[in-house]
């Protein structure tokens, strides 16, 4: 709990002092100090201010200093005022938050440290907000935080400010910052700026594998020293360094790590003037001084941050706060403006600069060379000139995706019929096993028939899922976005637009929020309105029921692929069209990193093709099994023994129903029992599969009723029509306005109802 929390006459002991810079300093200067026992002596009924007494003297804190310190009550622990149990675990567990570039390996480290298994993949964008678990070491708990990956803590991208807030709000303990030891001058730009902000830190240079393996050289402990923290090699796909590395967490923790140091990089004369008359104004608010360095303020400021210059405009505390804030930008532009006439740069490119200067003088001073062996990007090259080939590349992604589908349908066949077999003898199982009635029907038609119809699927979806993971582990996936960079551009987005897309094909709804890395508001709503036209997981049990049932072997992957291609062209002429009249806006220039190629482990690949495997098993138990029985209900009821079974299922409420909109699905040459399963597709795309189970219950009669021709309609119609409830909920929330999630659900519906009557009619006069 808060200190502030305590009430008049409580007791707690403190267990951790958080804040920043000067503020923490003088705090625990005062007595607020791990271990003490502060007294509440006088609780006013404002709050503000709260006198304490504690080490045998009185002193007063407003509110919210109260609050940034943490307690336990005296209640929870019994024994002596200082050694006390529950104070002794609060005080070790300690937050931290991993934070690094893109494609750094921080996911790796989440993962391994804790156990948990957020998506990695070799390509930016993955982590897309904070991920949280826990770990334990050395009688230590770790809350881990894994942020988005970013290059930099400016303004310009959502990662960026999303991270930056997340450190100056949260105030982690200690950050990790995560560094590709292959690349280090790069991302130590990002660790200059956590030196800047002046936050408890451990650097882990991830992949020393393959920098020792290159033969590359530096002393650690020099650069270290140069750079104010321990820099811990690391290797997270062996665990190397791992222990070593949350060893130096808690001595930085504990304040007694040799290495760590309160450092300021020098950025030359003038501009170290400009912080300096900046920081007079910053340092007079106690708000500011909590949560910045006001060093590091003043450096954003003269870079022209925009969200810093608001947030310093709103928190200084003053009567004249309009006239301290013009004070403050004044003393900013004439900083700035002697930069200009001194160096012939503006003051954020002469930062940028000293930044660099000081990696690579650090660097120097380290003994930093970079061997001669490199294999990794070698063989990376020799790969990317086969598969990023102007002229092989389209063919070789799209032969990529052909071998995929036929591996799927092919090797997933076998198991596939086991898994059919076995459902078809648990229904008549339990068929001969229950005298007739609703109970009977519901469990061998409902039940095990609905769910049946779509667990058989489960072989292919993990075969499908093993290829996507080695896809993106492997970094390939990153070069189909590079692949597919031009026409992204030609369809008004640009190449980051990809990413999303991609991870669209196995789920709409984290795709969506994916697009929060899109720096651009109209690529990303584009983007957004898009998405549903990329063929998510959920629709697969549907394309591979029906394409197995209606096309021969030799068909069934070109249809799948077709499929895909449907998608993916439907998506290019929608984007063309908002991006012209709809949505208005210029882009922003965007670089993807092309990281080196690397064979993802066994290890890796199996933990997330079973995730997957495993979301899919719990939908069976969830959401398929109850929309089953719902469908199974409306289909039972009001029972007539004297029917057929036919005219059963014509009389019934979901047969009336679907008779009521039928002529709506006139031209796509849908019977009933389709255009039923369409809107039960509304509240997920399985469930579709599972009405169809439900309704038809056996292939041959599936097969009876409708044609190829209707099928395939019937495929695309799934294909592009509603998005799932949850990806409307996402594309609301990603928007902020009902509007464009409406929009985006009778957009899609319209143009899945047009493209499928037309391939149906057109399909009747060619055949």
């Amino acid at each position: 709990m808060k200190l502030s929390e305590l009430k008049t006459g409580e007791k707690g002991v403190i267990v951790k002092v958080l804040g920043h810079g000067g503020f923490r300093k003088r705090i625990m200067e005062m007595g607020f100090v791990k271990g003490q026992t502060v007294e509440v002596l006088l609780n006013a009924p404002l709050q503000d201010p709260v006198k304490y007494k504690l080490m045998g003297y009185e002193v007063s804190l407003r509110h919210d200093e109260a609050e940034m310190i943490e307690v336990v009550s005296e209640a929870d622990a019994q024994e002596k005022p200082v050694e006390k149990v529950e104070a002794l675990r609060q005080r070790r567990t300690i937050n931290v938050a991993l934070v690094g570039n893109p494609n750094c390996g921080k996911t790796s480290l989440f993962n391994y440290a804790s156990g948990a298994h957020a998506r990695v993949g070799n390509y930016s964008g993955v982590t897309v907000d904070a991920t949280e678990a826990r770990a334990s070491m050395f009688g230590y708990e770790f809350n881990l935080i894994d942020l988005p990956g970013t290059y930099s803590l400016s303004c310009y991208s959502p990662e960026e400010l999303y991270v930056r807030n997340y450190l100056t709000e949260q105030l982690p303990d200690v950050i990790i910052n995560v560094v590709d030891a292959s690349n280090l001058e790069r991302n130590l730009y990002l660790t200059t700026q956590l030196v800047d902000m002046n936050m408890r830190m451990v650097c882990a240079l991830n992949m020393y594998d393959e920098f020792e393996r290159r033969g590359d050289q530096a002393d650690l402990g020099v650069l270290s020293t140069l750079i104010g923290t321990p820099c811990v090699p690391t290797s997270f796909k062996s665990g190397m360094g791992v222990k070593e590395l949350f060893r130096a967490v808690i001595q930085v923790y504990e304040g007694v790590n040799r290495q760590t140091r309160h450092l300021h990089i020098n950025y030359g004369h003038e501009i170290e003037d400009g912080i300096r008359h900046i920081q007079k104004y910053l340092k007079a608010d106690e708000h500011i001084t909590r949560h910045f360095s006001t060093r590091y303020l003043a450096i954003k400021l003269l870079e022209g941050d925009t969200a810093v210059e608001q947030y310093v405009g709103e928190h200084l505390v003053s009567e004249q706060r309009d006239q301290d804030r013009r004070q403050l930008l004044a003393a900013r532009d004439r900083a700035a403006t002697r930069v200009l006439e001194e160096t012939d740069t503006d003051a954020e490119t002469a930062i940028m600069d000293a930044k660099y200067g000081f990696i690579h003088g650090a660097l120097m001073e380290a003994g930093y060379q970079m061997g001669s062996v490199d294999d990794t990007y070698r063989a990376t090259h020799r790969i990317d000139r086969v598969l990023s080939h102007k002229y092989l590349g389209f063919p070789i992604f799209f032969l990529i995706l052909f071998v995929m589908f036929q591996t799927t349908f092919s090797l997933g066949q076998y198991p596939m019929d086991w898994i059919e077999a076995a459902v078809e003898w648990i229904g008549e199982w339990v068929g001969r096993s229950l005298p007739d009635g609703p109970l009977r029907s519901m469990l061998v038609d409902g039940v095990v028939g609905g769910v049946g119809a779509v667990i058989v699927f489960l072989p292919q979806i993990l075969i499908l899922y093993f290829f996507i993971s080695l896809m993106e582990d492997s970094g390939y996936m990153a070069r189909a976005a590079f692949i597919m960079d031009k026409l992204m551009h030609k369809m008004g987005l640009h190449g980051k637009s990809f990413i999303p897309l991609v991870m669209g094909f196995g789920c709409n709804v984290p795709a969506v929020m994916a697009t929060r890395t899109i720096e651009s508001r109209r690529s990303r709503l584009v983007t957004m309105l898009i998405l549903p036209f990329m063929s998510c997981s959920a629709r697969l049990p549907i394309y591979i029921m029906i394409a197995g049932t209606f096309f021969a072997a030799q068909y069934r992957s070109l249809v799948m692929i077709s499929l895909y291609a449907w998608g993916i062209v439907m998506a290019v002429l929608m984007s063309v069209v908002f991006s012209r009249f709809l949505i208005k806006g210029d882009d922003t220039p965007f670089v993807m990193e092309l990281p080196p190629y690397r064979w993802p482990t066994a290890k890796a690949i199996g933990r997330h093709t079973w995730e997957k495997g495993k979301e899919y098993l719990k939908k069976m138990g969830g959401i398929i099994l109850v929309a089953s029985v719902i469908v199974w209900a409306l289909g039972y009821f009001p029972h007539d023994e004297t029917l057929t079974v036919q005219e059963q299922q014509e009389q019934s409420y979901i047969g009336r129903v679907g008779k009521a909109i039928e002529p709506v699905f006139r031209p796509q040459g849908f019977n009933w029992q389709l255009d039923v399963s369409l809107i039960a597709g509304v509240g997920a795309k399985e469930i579709v599969a599972s009405t169809i189970g439900v309704l038809y219950g056996d292939e041959a009669v599936l097969r009876q009723s409708v044609t190829p021709l209707v099928a395939y309609s019937y495929l695309i119609f799934i294909l592009l029509y509603f998005p799932c409830i949850a990806t409307f909920a996402a594309i609301k929330n990603e928007t902020g306005s009902w509007r464009w999630a409406l929009f985006a659900a009778f957009y899609t519906t319209a143009v899945a109802w047009v493209v499928s009557a037309l391939v149906c009619q057109v399909g009747r006069l060619v055949v």
